[in-house]
């Protein structure tokens, strides 16, 4: 099939579908101008100034044995956040859920766009959690605005004890958050009739399965990405285009 016919073909199986998971990786966001940990087009390709994995540098261990190395990368990612803004895609999203009653979002994206485009938070699950409101580590209080913080010498600290304030977002070597995952899976066991991955290297068992029990059971996989993730020798249709753009055409095609 040409990019046409691909198009009608989901466009087709978005109407006849009612329960559809959407899952957003940052190749959604990226259309919006933040960068992503890696691959093409990523601000970290090779390593940190400091010789390091981002991996590492973006962990729980080094935000707790050298937060200011931490935060710095942090800071990259919350400035280009607050600098930005949703895109076409995440508009495109919040429309087919206010379409599709059963429709869910489950995205790895820390950036809160879903939420601020219109997508239903009771059916958006951030996996990865978001980047604010900031909280202090060592007695809990809140301190919700990042962009001041981002202003003032780094790590930042907390007004009430002084201890070291992180964001709720899942660093690289730290569990995922317990509610997320049953929220997820509470879905899963339900069943979903399409599944849409978008932007995601699609390398995550909480991506796997869900991707692979729709299809078993009947559904259809679809993959939008330039690239290939490793689930797209097992995709019925691979959209190789931007996420934004191909969001934008199947919506226009759907409604």
């Amino acid at each position: 099939m040409d990019y046409a016919e691909q198009i009608l073909t989901v466009a087709a199986a978005l109407k006849r579908a009612e329960r559809i998971l959407l899952i957003t990786g940052a190749g959604l966001s990226a259309d919006s101008g933040l960068p992503t940990y890696r691959g093409l087009g990523g601000l970290y390709n090779g390593l940190t100034d400091e010789g390091l994995p981002i991996e590492q540098a973006l962990s729980g261990p080094m935000l707790r044995a050298r937060p200011e190395l931490c935060w710095k990368y942090l800071a990259q990612l919350g400035s280009a956040v607050i600098n930005a803004a949703p895109n076409a895609g995440h508009a495109s999203i919040a429309r087919l859920q206010q379409l599709k009653p059963e429709a869910w979002v489950l995205t790895q994206n820390i950036d809160g766009y879903h939420l601020a485009a219109g997508s239903p938070a009771e059916r958006v699950i951030e996996i990865h959690g978001q980047l604010a409101p900031l909280y202090c580590q060592s007695c809990g209080q809140e301190s919700a605005e990042l962009a001041e913080h981002l202003a003032r010498p780094l790590p930042p600290t907390c007004a009430a004890c002084g201890g070291i304030l992180r964001p709720p977002v899942v660093l690289f070597e730290e569990m995922l958050p317990e509610a997320a995952i049953d929220q997820l899976y509470a879905q899963v066991r339900k069943g979903f009739d399409l599944v849409l991955l978008i932007g995601t290297t699609a390398s995550f068992p909480y991506i796997i399965e869900p991707a692979l029990r729709c299809q078993q059971a009947g559904g259809m996989l679809v993959e939008i990405n330039p690239a290939d993730s490793g689930l797209a020798k097992r995709a019925d249709v691979h959209l190789k285009v931007g996420a934004s753009h191909a969001l934008q055409d199947l919506m226009t095609t759907f409604l």
